[in-house]
């Protein structure tokens, strides 16, 4: 297996051997599924079996302690356990859902339209650094729902780590090294000083557990203060006095949420960016819809469907550059099963792949080519289209599948929609020059690397559309900024969620 771009190896080995195809990695068996209906028929249909984890001794036990969530095996904190769906894993997975749920993700809206405004300034007044001003719309969303307080700006150390945490986690998780550890548990009894990757795996872990827990104390401080806002964590906290889970616990329930709310809309947001670069047409043909529904103000989430092209555009880039290209981590399936004459052993990790679906000419025609025409007639959010039984039906699988489906799929979905449309409405985006005067395109097959990824960075000039549209963002923020913030910590005054 490459280090390095594995989603075209298996790419072109389900091109050679079909949709189902298994690899021996070390001493474990892995099953991809690179179709629509294998998804559907395993990941989904069979969620009770397909829910599971392999141990990930690297990225789960040593750079995150066991605590991480999204690492953790169906109904157990502990990774080595093959238990049922009951347990920690059960409970915390149900209080994230309870957050992130279609009715309290409508609440959340005042919060995204704020944090939006500020990124539409931000673009206006420092456009050459668009991609801090995305991530940190995103990261600002995030905090608030979940501890309670803003990110006001994106020289905010503790976010610069939590990005920063991103990066290093992929690098560790995608060396040999790495690799090698994870298939051959012998090797785990090795000094340090001879496994390099292992003592740079458990500083992470150190470094990571302090941000997390030092939030997750601070909205504690905050409740007993009587200060919080409300957020996730006063239930997690209260969670905590009645289920008895630790602070560290605590602390990476809440930092698994942070890290999906941060990392996985700014990269989609930013894959945006760059496919406007690349395909400027769909850029006009997006502008002529805005103009025409919203005219001179700014769309907002009563525009939805109405601005039906602006949707389109939002599934399109979620299946042209998926963040989670692989799946993020591979399910694991708890018994022997059997699927196309195949049988599928007790512990094999099964991964989604994303980049094969997505990239499939039978279902996609053309699928490097960006094209949102693909999605006109496809009104479904992208939960309906996640749920939809018929798997022809469903947009893209960015979001995962069964049981292990992201819970953000319904925040997420309201922040790329505004996200969009609000860029597209005030601004024009179009390559940046070199020296020579020459523009300067993105290639669109230079990753990150990483369980998520996104487009290598890239440069882009981002202009307003008109003095009038300049003056509405302005204009917009200031309000927004007088009305519902402290002038001197810029955190919400008031906040408009019970």
């Amino acid at each position: 297996m490459p280090t390095r771009d594995a989603h075209l190896q298996l790419q072109k080995w389900a091109q050679e051997y079909g949709p189902v195809y298994s690899l021996i990695l070390g001493t474990k068996p892995l099953i991809v599924l690179s179709s629509d209906q294998a998804v559907k028929a395993l990941l989904d249909k069979r969620s009770a079996l397909y829910s599971h984890r392999q141990e990930m001794y690297i990225g789960q036990t040593l750079c995150s302690g066991g605590l991480r969530m999204l690492m953790m095996c169906a109904g157990s904190a502990d990774p080595r356990r093959d238990t049922p769906q009951s347990g920690e894993e059960f409970q915390f997975r149900k209080m994230v859902h309870g957050l992130l749920n279609v009715t309290a993700a409508k609440s959340y809206v005042p919060y995204q339209m704020l944090e939006n405004k500020q990124m539409m300034y931000e673009f206006l007044t420092q456009p050459e650094r668009f991609l801090y001003s995305i991530r940190r719309y995103s990261n600002a969303l995030t905090t608030t729902m979940v501890f309670g307080w803003r990110t006001p700006t994106y020289e905010d150390a503790k976010m610069k780590q939590l990005f920063d945490g991103f990066s290093e986690f992929a690098e560790i998780n995608q060396t040999g090294t790495a690799a090698l550890i994870d298939f051959f548990p012998w090797l785990r009894m090795l000094p340090d000083f001879l496994l390099p990757t292992q003592k740079r795996a458990k500083e992470l872990h150190e470094r990571e557990k302090a941000l997390y827990l030092g939030h997750y104390l601070r909205a504690k401080q905050d409740i007993r203060d009587g200060q919080i806002k409300p957020c996730f964590c006063v239930g997690l906290a209260e969670a905590q006095k009645s289920d008895g889970f630790s602070d560290d616990q605590a602390a990476y329930i809440s930092g698994t949420l942070l890290e999906a709310g941060s990392d996985t809309t700014s990269n989609t947001l930013y894959a945006f960016v760059q496919a406007m670069l690349l395909f400027p047409d769909v850029q006009r043909k997006l502008q002529e819809e805005i103009d025409r529904v919203v005219g001179p103000r700014m769309p907002t989430m009563d525009d939805e469907q109405d601005l039906q092209y602006v949707r389109a555009c939002m599934k399109e880039t979620l299946r042209w550059m998926p963040t989670t290209i692989l799946g993020a981590v591979p399910h694991a399936v708890t018994q022997d099963d059997e699927y196309m004459g195949y049988l599928i052993p007790k512990g094999a990790g099964v991964v989604n792949n994303v980049w094969a679906i997505h990239m499939d000419e039978k279902r996609h025609p053309n699928p490097r080519v960006f094209n949102p025409d693909r999605y006109k007639d496809d009104r479904q959010s992208l939960a309906e289209a996640a749920a939809n039984p018929d798997a022809t039906k469903r947009d893209q699988f960015t979001f995962g599948a069964g049981r292990r489906i992201c819970p953000g799929i319904h925040i997420a979905e309201r922040s790329l929609f505004l996200g969009i449309s609000r860029m597209m409405w005030a601004f024009n985006v179009e390559p940046a020059v070199d020296e020579k005067g020459q523009p300067i395109l993105p290639d669109p097959d230079r990753l990150t690397q990483g369980f998520v990824c996104m487009p290598e960075e890239f440069p882009a000039r981002i202009t307003p559309r008109s003095q009038a549209k300049a003056d509405m963002v302005i204009k917009e923020w200031k309000e927004a900024e007088q009305q519902c913030l402290d002038p001197e910590t810029k955190q919400w005054l008031l906040s408009p969620v019970q």
